[in-house]
C-alpha cells in the first residue's frame, strides 16, 4: 500500500521538523527569555526587600521620634505643673498676707470701736445715775414731802445699781 509507505517517509520528515521547532523554541525561550524573566523577578524581589527595609527603618525612626516627643511633652507638662504650683503658692501667700493686713485693720477698728463704746457706756451710765438720782429726789419729795440731798440720792442709786 502506497499510502502507508508515504506515511513512513512523511513521518520521518515531520519528526525532523518537530525536533527542529522544539530546539528553536528551547533556544529562544530557554536561553533568551527565561534569564531575562528571572533577572526581572530577582530585581523586583530585591526592590521589594529594599523597600521593606526602608519602611522598617522609617518605622523605627518614627517610633524613636514619637518617644522623644512624648518625653518632651511629659517634661513640658511637669514644668507647667511646677509653674502652676509655684504661682498657686505665691497667690496663696499673697492672699494670706492681705487677709492678715485686713484682720489687723479690722482688729484696730474693733479696738477703737470698743473703746468708744466703753466710753459711751460710761457716759450713759453716769447720765443714767444722774437722771435716776434726780428722779429719786423728785419721787421722795412728792411721796413723802421730804427733801433729799443730791449726794444721798446719788449714793442710793449707785447702791441699787451695784446690787441689782
Amino acid at each position: 500500500m502506497p499510502q502507508l509507505n508515504q506515511l513512513m517517509l512523511a513521518y520521518a520528515s515531520q519528526w525532523f521538523w518537530l525536533l527542529l521547532v522544539l530546539a528553536v523554541i528551547y533556544i529562544v525561550i530557554g536561553r533568551g527569555m527565561v534569564p531575562k524573566i528571572e533577572a526581572t523577578v530577582e530585581a523586583r524581589d530585591a526592590q521589594i526587600a529594599g523597600d521593606l527595609a526602608a519602611a522598617q527603618q522609617a518605622r523605627t525612626d518614627a517610633d524613636a521620634a514619637d518617644a522623644a516627643l512624648q518625653a518632651k511633652g511629659e517634661a513640658m507638662r511637669s514644668d507647667a505643673q511646677a509653674i502652676t504650683a509655684a504661682a498657686k503658692a505665691k497667690s496663696t501667700a499673697q492672699a494670706a498676707e492681705r487677709v492678715a493686713k485686713a484682720d489687723a485693720a479690722i482688729a484696730e477698728t474693733l479696738a477703737q470701736a470698743e473703746a468708744a463704746l466703753t466710753k459711751a457706756r460710761a457716759v450713759a451710765l453716769a447720765s443714767i445715775e444722774q437722771v435716776a438720782a434726780e428722779a429719786a429726789q423728785d419721787i421722795v419729795a412728792k411721796v413723802s414731802g421730804l427733801s433729799v440731798s443730791a449726794a444721798k440720792a446719788t449714793g442710793a442709786v449707785k447702791a441699787v445699781l451695784a446690787h441689782g
